[in-house]
């Protein structure tokens, strides 16, 4: 089966690294992640989109990477999209979700160009989603509320 690139989508939720608004840390972390997995950089562009929003990309000559980091939100949205059959995002994911330690993520990875069975028109989608520490008692927590309320 001939595919074009790899697609990896991941958004990364309540983020624990307390870093998020140092952009520079953020840019040293990628190109380090970059380089331990042999990924050639040609050029990385930052910019503060609003007070709470930033985005880093790195173009690379097989592909991009993009970063939108919320730090308001402890929310970073990450994009890797690498131009080889052979490419593993995952690798860089799990470089990169290390760094900020969200306590759940969901990733969908995508093969991009997939010139295989040409009656075949539905992508195949690989995804998957890290539980969130389980809230324990929820139900209980609501009705102490609740009766709290209703004493007052």
């Amino acid at each position: 089966m001939k595919i074009l690139a790899r697609h990896l989508t991941a958004d990364l939720f309540n983020c624990k690294n307390n870093k998020l608004t140092d952009i520079e840390l953020i840019k040293t972390m990628l190109d380090d992640a970059l380089a331990d997995n042999n990924l050639k950089v040609i050029d990385t562009k930052i910019q503060q989109l609003d007070e709470d929003h930033n985005l880093l990309m790195a173009i690379l000559p097989d592909g991009h990477i993009t970063l939108h980091i919320y730090a308001d939100l402890k929310y970073v949205a990450l994009d890797i999209f690498l131009c080889q059959e052979d490419a593993e995002p995952d690798k860089l994911s799990k470089e990169i979700r290390n760094f900020f330690k969200p306590d759940k993520t969901k990733t969908t990875v995508l093969k991009r160009g997939n010139f295989g069975n040409a009656k075949e028109i539905k992508p195949k989608v690989k995804t998957k989603v890290a539980p969130l520490r389980k809230i324990h008692n929820t139900g209980a927590k609501v009705i102490r509320i609740l009766a709290r309320r209703n004493h007052q």
